[in-house]
């Protein structure tokens, strides 16, 4: 299991955005310096990001991103779900139905009409993931990394907020 890293890009991008001063953006360009990544993928991402309601994009000279809703109501699911899709990590091929060695047998009486248990354990699982995510948001990411930011560390940033060209 993997997700891709425009997950993690995604995640930092939107911590370095979260107490944007009202009527102020950031654009893909001062962001992918900032992460020393591609901007064309980054923008691919910003993408994903805007069509599900998690940034909004504000076009002009001037133009960039802002967060669409507050940092607390974008969880890492929310994120997730954003860049790599909704469907389950784990998709059953039902390969259960083809095996051979009850090919004749009564439906009813091999247990093919239940559901697979395979496949009830892992959406299972993946569902305990997915509510963890659920409940970490941006804005209790940036409390938890700001404990361990020095002064000197915080005021990069909001210095960054102010002047992303730097």
């Amino acid at each position: 299991m993997q997700f891709s890293v425009g997950v993690e890009y995604a995640l930092h991008s939107l911590f370095y955005i979260l107490d944007l001063p009202n009527g102020k953006v950031v654009g893909i360009k001062e962001l992918s310096l900032l992460h020393q990544v591609s901007e064309t993928y980054l923008s691919k991402v910003f993408t994903k990001l805007r069509k599900q309601g998690i940034v909004r994009s504000v076009t002009g000279v001037n133009g960039g991103y802002e967060l669409a809703r507050k940092p607390e109501d974008i969880t890492f699911w929310d994120v997730v779900e954003a860049v790599e899709g909704p469907s389950y990590l784990f998709q059953c091929g039902e390969i259960r139905q083809k095996n051979r060695l009850f090919e004749n047998d009564n439906k009813e009486d091999n247990g093919m009409e239940c559901p697979c248990l395979i496949k009830v354990v892992m959406w299972e699982a993946e569902e305990q993931m997915r509510n963890y995510l659920r409940d970490k948001n941006l804005r209790w990411l940036q409390k938890e990394v700001y404990k361990d930011f020095s002064d000197e560390k915080k005021e990069k940033i909001k210095q960054w907020l102010e002047d992303p060209s730097i």
